[in-house]
This record gives C-alpha cells, sequence and structure tokens, in this order.
C-alpha cells in the first residue's frame, strides 16, 4: 500500500508537528513592550514576555535591530532596544505570527 506523499506526489507536503507547535505558543505569550529612560535621558525600548524556550531572543532581536535601524541587546529575558521604537516593535510582531490582543504597549 503507497503512502500519502507517494500518492499525491510533491504537490502536498505533511504538517510539521514542530511548526504548529511554534505558531501556537506564539499566538499565547502575552508581551509588554514599554519606554525606559536612562539615566543619561536616553530612550530604550523594552520588550518582556516573550519565552526564551519557545523563541529564540537573539535572532528576534536582531530582526528587529534590523527593522528598527537601532541598536540593541538580550538581557534577563528581555530584548532592549536603543530609541522609542514602541510601534514599530508592535507592528512587527504583530505581523509575525504574535496575537495583537496579547501585546500591550505601556
Amino acid at each position: 500500500m503507497a503512502g500519502i506523499e507517494e500518492t499525491l506526489g510533491e504537490r502536498i507536503k505533511p504538517f510539521d508537528d514542530k511548526e504548529i507547535f511554534e505558531e501556537l505558543s506564539k499566538e499565547e505569550q502575552i508581551i509588554t513592550i514599554r519606554l525606559e529612560v536612562t539615566r543619561w535621558n536616553k530612550q530604550m525600548t523594552i520588550i518582556e514576555g516573550i519565552d526564551p524556550k519557545e523563541v529564540d531572543l537573539a535572532s528576534l532581536a536582531k530582526k528587529l535591530k534590523t527593522y528598527c535601524a537601532c541598536g540593541g541587546t538580550v538581557k534577563n529575558n528581555a530584548i532592549m532596544l536603543q530609541g522609542d521604537h514602541r510601534q514599530k516593535v508592535y507592528n512587527y510582531l504583530s505581523r509575525n505570527g504574535f496575537s495583537e490582543r496579547n501585546i500591550t504597549i505601556l
């Protein structure tokens, strides 16, 4: 008896359980985006609430830094971006699989 992949050929790719799990976990996370002012009156956008076990924070931070054209880092399970980029970060995360209703801007 032939398998489904052999019958249908290359047209249909079976679902990968890991991809489905990652999409579901992104939608369930409660994310907070807030602005802090450092002691030298520099603005810093802080993104918290992203689970580091489910999402690679370093690669997400790199993509956000490129998208916002700024510097930043990852410390204590939070992404820190230099400058006020709250709306840009919100737009980027909502377009990349995170639920809009679970993202809070402070």
